[in-house]
């Protein structure tokens, strides 16, 4: 580090690191995010440092990445055997990493304000929604992106804006407050106050506002089209899979289906059982006896399956797939999961770096292709797999194919009962707003819910107990949003206009200096 940050730069680094990390699960003093900024905007503006501007803004990232993501450890202590110091340290290269961004991201406010002055910190969540996106693109991931800091709220309020512009958007409005707030602070007069109400107000609106109306809209009181058992078996990520422990578990999940489908009322409404992802790993293709009991399951108890199952991928690989058997007991529709989980499902490195040793350890699956649809009485289901749910584009692309409703199967269990739990069904919420469709996300170990189209969520489980859960569908919004019909546009703009005006600030410079 070239230089000794002042103890300014310290207290802001430190003020904004905490203020994001206790608006995110498990804290969820979700209005810290909209303050949680100013720290670190009013001391880059004061001395609008390019190069101090990065490495304060990366610190800042690293301590709210480090603090939020602790769960990864979880995993390499409890099931891999890793010292608790060792895991820590191996989350550190990581953290540094993802930090960069908001370093990017201070720095881009650091040339801005010193080409054109404090009112320039305006230009911050343009910035800041184009290092997010850059983030996804060059890393994979937007975990605990700032806008998943308000998925909770009450009845899914301010989550308009995810409609038009996806999570993005939301962070957008959340940054133009807090750089408001700064300019208010840094400036002290009737115009930056006025310009920090004007924001309020804007912000307000478009967070309560839907700016584009759906073609029909859900009737209250309609009849169910369709009713959906989730279930929740806790499977234990220690499991031995042994014939016997294999034998108890499935026993497990089909006399919890059952026991629930005999509750449902006499009536000629479909029925769907969902299991969720979990470390059982049934292998429908290579297992005759299971294609049996599950056919004789679904035709028995006049209901269909959608279940989780590793299945052969025509490179002699593997699928992580949803599988749907219909009431008849036939295989009719299988979506493989297209987003694997680095480290988990894959190792992005070359054998030569030693990916074959590792892939050994944690598995090497095949990614799918295809955005597969599942018929379900009359509907189609969009089922997306796990972590696919920090994928934007997954869930919009199922709702642009026609998808309407999605669910999401996952298995939370390898990582404990951590803050992830919240913080991954931050990420369903948001998915459900983004395309304004019911979403039924159905777990191991937790949480599983119902979340309403307007992000709202309805009857969701305890963590670690087996429980089920009985969810009627009973509307379909079949109009597009904005952000169904064309995706990332927004904060696809909001990365051109960053390039413009880094261009824009570079140009200025050079014709100060001459």
């Amino acid at each position: 580090m070239p230089q000794v940050f002042s103890r300014a730069e310290w207290s802001a680094a430190g003020a904004t690191a905490l203020l994001l990390i206790f608006s995110f699960p498990n804290f969820e003093f979700f209005p810290l995010a909209w303050i949680a900024l100013v720290p670190l905007l009013v001391v880059i503006a004061k001395h609008p440092s390019p190069r101090r501007a990065i490495l304060i803004g990366s610190l800042t990232g690293f301590v709210f990445f480090y603090a939020t993501c602790y769960w990864l450890t979880y995993s390499m202590i409890h099931y891999g055997g890793i010292p608790t110091v060792l895991a820590y340290s191996l989350l550190l290269p990581g953290a540094l990493v993802i930090g960069l961004f908001p370093g990017l991201f201070a720095l881009f406010i650091a040339i801005v304000v010193k080409r054109w002055g404090t009112y320039a910190l305006l230009l911050a969540p343009i910035f800041w929604a184009s290092c997010e996106w850059f983030r996804l693109g060059v890393t994979g991931q937007l975990w605990n992106a700032i806008g998943y800091s308000q998925a909770q709220v009450l009845m899914g309020l301010m989550l308009n804006p995810a409609r038009w512009g996806g999570v993005y958007a939301v962070g957008f409005l959340i940054v133009a407050v807090n750089a408001a707030i700064a300019v208010a602070l840094l400036k002290r007069n009737v115009g930056a106050f006025v310009t920090l109400l004007a924001i309020i107000c804007v912000s307000g609106v478009l967070s309560f506002v839907a700016i584009d109306a759906l073609t029909d809209h859900p009737v209250s009181g309609a009849p169910p089209v369709l009713h959906v058992i989730a279930l929740q078996p806790n499977v234990p990520m220690t499991l031995v899979k042994t014939i016997e422990e294999t034998r108890e578990l499935l026993d497990r999940h089909l006399s919890m289906s059952k026991q629930a489908l005999d509750q449902l009322p006499l009536d000629n409404i479909p029925r769907l059982v969902v299991w969720p992802e979990s470390p059982m790993n049934f292998t429908y293709a290579n297992d005759q006896s299971f294609q049996e009991l599950v056919a004789k399951f679904t035709r028995e108890n006049h209901t269909s399956l959608i279940f989780n199952s590793l299945e052969p991928a025509s490179d002699g690989g593997a699928y992580n797939s949803a599988l749907l058997i219909n009431e008849e007991g036939r295989l009719i529709a299988q979506y493989d999961k297209i987003r694997l989980l680095a480290f988990g499902e894959y190792v992005p490195l070359p054998q030569w770096l030693g990916g074959s040793l590792i892939s050994g350890l944690v598995g090497d699956f095949t990614a799918g292709t295809k955005y597969t649809l599942m018929p379900v009485a009359g509907q189609k289901a969009g089922v997306f797999i796990c972590i696919e749910s920090a994928y934007p584009w997954i869930a919009q692309r199922l709702t642009h194919e026609g998808a309407t409703f999605l669910i999401n199967i996952s298995n939370d269990g390898y990582l404990g009962p951590t803050a992830v739990m919240r913080q991954h069904l931050a990420n369903a919420i948001f998915r459900a707003v983004e395309n304004q469709k019911p979403l039924f996300r159905v777990t191991n170990t937790g949480f599983s819910a119902s979340i309403r189209p307007d992000g709202y969520v309805q009857e969701m489980t305890e963590g670690y107990m087996p429980e089920v859960r009985r969810w009627d569908l009973t509307y379909s919004l079949s109009g597009a949003t904005f952000y169904t019909r064309h995706g990332d546009i927004f904060v696809e703009l909001c990365g051109a206009l960053t390039i413009l005006t880094f261009i824009a600030a570079l140009v200025n410079k050079r014709r100060i200096t001459k």
